[in-house]
């Protein structure tokens, strides 16, 4: 596979590379995505922040969600292409993981520099007081009954401590995954469908800096032009096959 080996040769040849990951990355680990067909978004509407915060009806359908969804969290395991960029940042060579995903795989493959553009769903956060418990605990009363769950400190909102359409992305984890990105000397851009702003910005930001992007992805994005190389190649294949030896 000719991509394959232009991939490994700009691997061979960096010193210091990142990772920007999307939902592509953990499907694998029994994580469907959110855009494919039968994605998430083909079987629930996503709830905007604005509506949820407004709309006592809308957070109880952000919440039969979550309840019908925890499942597929729970249970997904790291996945090879997770492993592996693990393996890359323990070698040295990986800088970071920028990751779209909420699932926390990356962390649980062993990954440490992990940013987490869009948040995690393995916490739940009171939006008054900020309190902050296990999405398990959450799960536990949805599942006794409870529709909308309240802060048991305040009495405050509750919502994942995931970032919703409508939401800001925190400014401290984008500021530092533009930083990153720009100032490594590969990027791996694996699983995303790099159509969400301001996210999808970061590739391009890199780009720009002169960074080559791999991009690895199961459908066309609208950055291929971008890209040093594109693999359309199985992602927990793929990036296996990327790490240095």
């Amino acid at each position: 596979m000719i991509a394959l080996q232009q991939a490994k040769e700009l691997v061979a040849r960096s010193a210091c590379a990142a990772a920007f990951t999307g939902a592509g990355v953990s499907t694998a680990s029994g994580i469907p995505d959110f855009r494919s067909p039968g994605g998430t978004w083909s079987r629930y509407k996503p709830v905007p922040f604005p509506e949820f915060v407004a709309d006592p009806e809308a957070r109880r359908q952000y919440w039969l969600y979550k309840k019908e969804t925890y499942a597929d969290f729970a249970a997904a395991r790291p996945n090879p292409a997770h492993i592996a960029l693990a393996r890359m940042e323990r070698a040295g060579w990986l800088r970071a993981v920028i990751t779209q995903n909420i699932d926390g795989l990356h962390q649980e493959a062993g990954s440490e520099c992990v940013l987490e553009l869009h948040g995690t769903n393995r916490r739940v956060a009171c939006l008054r007081c900020q309190a902050s418990f296990p999405a398990a605990e959450i799960q536990a009363r949805l599942v006794g009954g409870c529709e909308s769950p309240e802060c048991v400190h305040c009495g405050g909102i509750l919502k994942a401590a995931t970032v919703s359409f409508g939401q800001a992305l925190p400014a401290d984890v984008l500021t530092s995954a533009f930083h990153i990105a720009s100032a490594v000397d590969l990027l791996l851009v694996v699983g995303s469908s790099l159509v969400v702003h301001p996210a999808a910005g970061i590739p391009i930001a890199a780009a720009r800096a002169g960074v080559p992007l791999v991009i690895v992805n199961r459908e066309p994005t609208p950055l291929d032009h971008l890209a040093a190389v594109v693999l359309r190649a199985p992602i927990e294949e793929v990036v296996p096959a990327l790490e240095r030896t």
